[in-house]
């Protein structure tokens, strides 16, 4: 999905190479030689992975695999592997870790199933066979939100449908209302408050048909849908129940050491829910075997120091609470806000609009949250990141030295704007 959304950001700058004093002419673009290079660059780090384990003396088994009592008596439970051939493998061991991850919900009930050939998933919308003229997304999350921002740039027509009213409900309020004019500005349109009641197919594409936010009846024809209300894990067809794995929803339960119910099995990732993240997941799975190991330095995963990202344009990333959880939470807050017109990095990438928000405890002068829309913010959220693990006040931000000209400046800014010494605007 980011190699398409670099594709669509290429795509976009090249468009408009003369604010840039370039010449740029009869740009167009080739989606088999798009899908292609995403498609190589997950295969490259697919690969990259596969080193790793047979380097690391990794065994791999090919097949479908159950949980199932021990038949030996033990307390962990047995794994049998059916494999392609027929034949199946035992595999027993003190520690099982389920990292089956999950995949795009759907609703049969009202014809928002890939059943449907016009419905696409995440899935096939990463790999499209036609370059769509317009598209209904349903669900304003980060999937909705990415695959909406890249067929936009793409030229395609793009509705978003969400029930509730505003885009990625996840984030500050102030960031998302910021995201949503930004991609309103680019051609994305927003029905929000809408329930979808249908999703039939109709002439090679499909008509949605939903209730808006004034109690209207619309119908709306598109040439594909996407689903993207959010996630379920694959805990289908594993031996859960067999062995007393507990769910929840689709997803399983697990403690804070990421221990199952059933003794001697883990899990991690998306199976476990949100937030489903593909950082969250691979630093539980470091949790989880550095426990079982023994290490004496392990700790929990703290959910709220972990960032979230959105990979649209402009992009949006954040770590902690938004400005109404530390509310609600009972903080007295101290807001800070900076500008992306203010900083000159920004300006001289010609990507002026956007800005950078901080939460702090008026009290203590804990750092509770940071929130950021506009250019390269995935990459600037990690040092906000680094000073809620380190559970940074104003001070530790205040006499941090950031570099000149960057983007991370707005950061030192934005820190001394909520305590009333912002400098520069």
């Amino acid at each position: 999905t980011k190699a398409l959304l670099r594709t669509a950001e290429m795509y976009t700058a090249m468009q408009h190479a003369g604010a840039y004093g370039l010449r740029a002419e009869n740009v167009g673009f080739d989606l088999d030689a798009v899908v292609k290079r995403s498609r190589d660059i997950a295969g490259k780090l697919s690969g990259g992975v596969s080193y790793l384990m047979k380097k690391n003396k990794i065994d791999i088994l090919r097949g479908v695999a159950r949980l199932k009592k021990s038949g030996s008596g033990g307390s962990s439970p047995d794994i049998h592997v059916a494999q392609a051939d027929g034949g199946e493998v035992l595999v027993t061991a003190k520690h099982v870790i389920l990292a089956t991850g999950a995949r795009a919900r759907t609703l049969p009930k009202i014809g928002l199933t890939i059943d449907n050939p016009a419905v696409w998933t995440a899935r096939e919308a990463m790999t499209p066979d036609i370059m769509p003229t317009s598209i209904a997304v349903v669900g304003s999350g980060a999937i909705g939100i990415e695959f909406a921002s890249f067929f936009n740039a793409m030229g395609a027509e793009v509705t978003v449908l969400e029930t509730v009213d505003r885009i990625l409900p996840s984030e500050d309020e102030e960031i998302s209302a910021f995201a949503q004019k930004q991609l309103a500005k680019l051609g994305v349109k927003f029905e929000l408050g809408a329930t979808v009641e249908k999703v039939a197919a109709a002439d090679d594409g499909a008509r949605v048909s939903y209730i808006n936010a004034n109690g209207e009846d619309i119908a709306l024809d598109v040439d594909r849908v996407i689903a993207a209300i959010g996630i379920i894990g694959n805990t289908e067809d594993l031996g859960l129940e067999d062995v007393g794995v507990e769910t929840d929803r689709g997803h399983v339960v697990v403690n804070e050491w990421l221990e199952t119910s059933a003794h001697g099995v883990y899990a991690i990732g998306d199976l476990v829910g949100p937030p489903w993240l593909a950082h969250k997941a691979s630093h539980e799975g470091v949790i989880c075997v550095e426990r079982i190991a023994g290490l004496n330095e392990v700790h929990p995963l703290e959910i709220n120091n972990i960032p979230g990202c959105t990979y649209c344009n402009p992009q949006v990333a954040s770590v902690g609470m938004t400005e109404r959880g530390a509310i609600d939470a009972g903080y007295a807050v101290k807001v800070g806000r900076f500008p992306f017109n203010g900083n000159g990095k920004a300006i001289a990438l010609g990507e002026p609009e956007g800005m950078v928000k901080t939460v702090f405890d008026e009290k203590t002068g804990e750092l509770l949250g940071a929130h950021m829309v506009g250019a390269e913010v995935t990459e600037l959220i990690q040092g906000f990141g680094i000073a809620k693990t380190l559970e940074a006040t104003e001070q530790d931000l205040f006499h941090t030295v950031f570099p000149h000209p960057t983007l991370s400046e707005m950061m030192h800014e934005a820190s001394l704007d909520a305590f009333g010494r912002v400098v520069h605007i």
